[in-house]
């Protein structure tokens, strides 16, 4: 099985501490930023970053769903990381200081991928798919905090 990334950025018009802060607030906040691949969002533990327990599907095509149940850490400042107990897929968040008044926000999930020819796909595929979604969460994140 290979490893399978995809990794996506943004400049923000927010400082750091604003946008991880909005990140890391699950019980309010990112609920908001999910687009319509994400359903039945549920935070079980916690809701503010570190110790938060948080239920998703994640429907990355008509026919892949996954059902994720995430544990949140704070390894570093600045950073989030969301290990799914029902599979190997793990996402960290970091936003970082980009000059005056902006972050840069990034998000990289990794997981094991399928071996064969359907892991072929996977490789090829699933990292653009998850790219554009979580393009649309930043959107979204942009949005949120760039308005306060």
């Amino acid at each position: 099985m290979a490893q399978v990334e995809a990794t996506t950025e943004r400049i923000i018009a927010a400082d750091a501490e604003t946008v991880f802060d909005a990140l890391a607030d699950y019980s309010g906040t990112r609920a908001k930023l999910l687009p319509e691949h994400f359903s039945e969002y549920e935070v079980r533990e916690g809701g503010d970053g570190e110790g938060t327990l948080v239920h998703w599907k994640l429907q990355a095509t008509s026919k892949r769903v996954r059902d994720c149940l995430l544990e949140v850490s704070e390894p570093t400042d600045g950073q989030l990381v969301e290990k799914d107990r029902n599979s190997s897929m793990v996402t960290t968040w970091t936003v970082t200081p980009a000059g005056e008044g902006s972050s840069k926000a990034v998000v990289s999930t990794v997981w094991n991928g399928a071996g064969g020819i359907g892991g072929f796909f996977e490789r090829t595929f699933a990292p653009k798919g998850l790219a554009r979604i979580y393009d649309a969460v930043l959107d979204r994140l942009a949005a949120e905090v760039e308005k306060k």
